[in-house]
Parts: structure tokens; C-alpha cells; sequence
């Protein structure tokens, strides 16, 4: 389902329930070991899922610890990240050559708690969250929508840039696409400087959305500079970062 959203060049896995096969290392079954149950299950499988990843990558399996801000640690000369929520578990990897960061986010399709969506949105944002979708998307929250894609734009921006980034820092744009009203794109412009492990300036993100089974899936993969460069867009599901003048 989430390969639907990614470039060509991203591996992605996800699993819907357990993975009775998925095996921790030590060093990783030691995060978990006073864990409820499910936590250690949610763990598990997620990483069960980034380990076929990057067997699809063609690379050996290996730990996935988590690092500052528990923003997973790849093996040198991979991206990726991971996410989880209840009935759903992914893991999405790539080659640094390829993309420079990804961000996924799962949630569920429920309306957000009481209260959060007032914390997350700005005023345009909300106006726009408040509205009911045309279309003929019924049932979709667009506040869940909205949080899913500032989740997978925050886990995009930190392992890119470095530096924190809250809710408020960055404006989300939506569209639907034409021919379904369930999958979409997303651009997120961040209202803070920040700048890219190449010293260019990190002002914007493309990503693209879906809802299925129940689901808001969204992600964010960023090319490489030598994909942009090249006018490349990856099928349309890439990511991108924005400078100014572009």
C-alpha cells in the first residue's frame, strides 16, 4: 500500500498485523525488555519490516537502534524511516545516492482527540481541516490527514537538517487526485530557516497521501541533489526540497 506513495528507487514493507518471524537482536530486544506486550510486538515487527527492506536493497540484515529524538540509525549510505500505529506497521528505505531523506507517517482514520487539532493547525490549516471534503470522499478526517503529513514533514526535516521543528513551523497544502478522492499530494512550507547536510537552504517538501483499510498513510521522500538537479520526479511520488527562485 505505502509503495503506492514512494519513488521507484525507495524499498518499502509493511505488515498489517504480527510477524511471528520477525527476530530482534540483543541489543535491541534490551530497549524493549520491560515493555508492555503489544509495545515489544509493534517493535518487533517494524523492524522485521526494515529488514526486508533492506534485503530488497540488497543489503545484509542489520539492528535498527534508535538515535537522538529516537529518529532511527541506518546502516552507512542508507535513508529511511519507520512508523506504526494500531493494524499497521512500515518501514521505508533507500539508498543515499537515490533520496536524501524519506518521512512516513500512519495513523488511524478517526477524527483527532478533542483539543489536538488546535494545537497542530494553523489558522488556514484549520479552516481547511474544518471543512468537509467534496468529491465524494466521505469519511475522510481531514484532521487526521493534516497530522499524519506533519508527522511524516517533521520526521522528513530532523535526520535532514538537524534541528527541531514544531507544529506551527510548518504550512500544509492539500490536493486530491482527479481520479481518486482518497489519494492525494501534500506541500509543506517550512516557516523556519534550516539548512541541508549540503549547505543549501531547506524551505519545502512535496508528499503524496492515501487512506485505505481504515488508514491515513503519508510520505515524504526527498531526491538526491543529482535527481533534482536533472529535472527527474520519480514517477511524481518524490519528495522535494525547495530553495528559493525555484
Amino acid at each position: 500500500m505505502i509503495e503506492t506513495l514512494l519513488p521507484d528507487a525507495a524499498r518499502a514493507d509493511e505488515a498489517f498485523g504480527p510477524d511471528g518471524s520477525a527476530v530482534l537482536y540483543p541489543e535491541e530486544a534490551a530497549l524493549v525488555a520491560t515493555a508492555t506486550e503489544g509495545r515489544r510486538e509493534e517493535f518487533t515487527t517494524v523492524r522485521g519490516c526494515a529488514r526486508r527492506a533492506l534485503k530488497a536493497l540488497g543489503l545484509p540484515p542489520a539492528p535498527v537502534l534508535p538515535g537522538k529524538r529516537n529518529v532511527p540509525q541506518w546502516p552507512a549510505g542508507v535513508v529511511g524511516g519507520m512508523t506504526h500505529c494500531a493494524g499497521y506497521r512500515a518501514a521505508v528505505l533507500a539508498r543515499d545516492s537515490d533520496l536524501m531523506a524519506v518521512g512516513i507517517d500512519a495513523e488511524p482514520d478517526r477524527p483527532l482527540p478533542r483539543g489536538v487539532l488546535e494545537s497542530i493547525a494553523l489558522p488556514q490549516e484549520l479552516a481547511w481541516a474544518r471543512t468537509a471534503p467534496v468529491g465524494g470522499a466521505a469519511g475522510l478526517c481531514r484532521d487526521r490527514l493534516l497530522f499524519s503529513a506533519k508527522e511524516a514533514v517533521y520526521k522528513t526535516w530532523y535526520p535532514l537538517v538537524g534541528t527541531e521543528l514544531d507544529f506551527e513551523d510548518a504550512a500544509l497544502s492539500f490536493r486530491t487526485d482527479d481520479d481518486d478522492p482518497r489519494t492525494g499530494t501534500f506541500r509543506a512550507r517550512v516557516l523556519r530557516p534550516g539548512t541541508g547536510p549540503d549547505g543549501r537552504p531547506v524551505t519545502a517538501f512535496t508528499g503524496r497521501w492515501l487512506v485505505r483499510r481504515g488508514l491515513v498513510v503519508t510520505a515524504i521522500a526527498v531526491p538526491a541533489r543529482r535527481v533534482a538537479a536533472a529535472g527527474a520526479s520519480a514517477g511524481g511520488a518524490a519528495g522535494g526540497v525547495g530553495h528559493p527562485g525555484r
